[in-house]
């Protein structure tokens, strides 16, 4: 059904990169925030790899570490009341929370065509819907998009937060979304364009993992190294082929 095995009823989405744009949107708000701390430590700016290799899929505050710990750089932790001109963790990353929210106002969301034909088609088609993202703007880019329409829950930003769940690559997140429709996880489908989430998939023992390759055959490639089951370019690659499941 819906390209998917005949044992699996539930669809656990990922937001950024699956069912929205959004992901370019992050990646030029973490450009624009990183690239002034770079410059005054004399490094080099951000670039899509470092998006792709430390960032992409994982919580905020989680990203910001593992990015600067690449770096070698040293920077304080901080606390929650840091706002976005303070150089700590939790500053950064206020900062680079602001930047995607002014982006979002300024530009809006683009909804991949694919991915809501897919979303309306699993609802014809009775499986459940649930979004499953590190994003704490989740619900505003629902709301703004029209996809809230389409979906029966979410798990974010702010769930992980409030049930201190362990960001992407643990299934953490995925098993929660898993829990709100009441299903096993062999029962659920997974789909996810980052390398971080694919391997969740594939730790949670997901039913199915599909990775969304935006990017290149290289990516496509490490995508399938991280534990998807199947790669397509568009969810609509699944409504249109199906796939050999």
């Amino acid at each position: 059904m819906l390209g998917l095995p005949d044992s699996v009823h539930v669809c656990l989405f990922d937001l950024d990169g699956v069912l929205t744009d959004t992901a370019s949107v992050h990646r030029a708000a973490w450009k624009d925030t990183f690239d002034p701390v770079l410059e005054r430590h004399g490094q080099d700016p951000f670039t899509d790899d470092d998006y792709a290799d430390y960032v992409d899929g994982k919580p905020r505050l989680d990203g910001t570490r593992d990015f600067l710990a690449s770096r070698h750089l040293d920077i304080p932790e901080g606390t929650d009341s840091d706002g976005p001109d303070d150089e700590t963790v939790h500053g950064i990353a206020a900062r680079k929370n602001d930047e995607v929210l002014a982006k979002i106002k300024r530009d809006g969301v683009k909804v991949y065509d694919g991915s809501r034909r897919y979303l309306e088609a699993a609802r014809d088609a009775g499986l459940r819907r649930v979004v499953v993202s590190s994003s704490a703007n989740t619900a505003q880019v629902l709301h703004v998009t029209g996809l809230e329409s389409l979906v029966e829950g979410r798990v974010d930003g702010n769930t992980i937060d409030e049930q201190g769940l362990h960001g992407k690559p643990a299934p953490d997140s995925f098993l929660a979304g898993a829990k709100l429709v009441d299903a096993a996880p062999g029962a659920c489908v997974v789909f996810e364009d980052a390398t971080s989430g694919v391997e969740a998939g594939h730790r949670g023992a997901f039913g199915y993992v599909v990775g969304v390759n935006r990017l290149d055959a290289h990516h496509a490639a490490e995508l399938t190294e991280h534990g998807a089951t199947v790669v397509v370019d568009d969810l609509s690659d699944l409504l249109d082929g199906g796939n050999d499941a």
